[in-house]
């Protein structure tokens, strides 16, 4: 597979628009099944989602699926950052 496999350097290209596509999308199954899992943090799922980690880490470069996991996990902080600021302002208005 090229560019999302662990080839030598000889064969690593740029990835192609399908490349990128099913990257995503087998990320996107990924992370929807961690969600219903209730997992934020990817490879704490236990042997929930395996056929969907699989998946992902065969379609995805090791330096995406880095990138990807961890943008996951600032997500969550950030949204939960964002809802408590929320809540204090509120608060702050009454």
């Amino acid at each position: 597979m090229g560019w999302f496999s662990s080839s030598t350097k000889e064969d690593v290209s740029a990835p192609t628009r399908e490349n990128r596509k099913r990257c995503w999308e087998t990320r996107d199954a990924y992370f929807a099944c961690l969600d219903s899992a209730g997992v934020v943090k990817a490879g704490e799922e236990g042997k929930a989602c395996v056929p969907e980690k699989k998946l992902y880490e065969e379609n995805c470069a090791k330096s995406w699926i880095d990138y990807f996991n961890q943008r996951r996990v600032i997500a969550e902080a950030q949204k939960d950052r964002l809802a408590r600021a929320s809540e204090q302002a509120q608060a702050a208005k009454k």
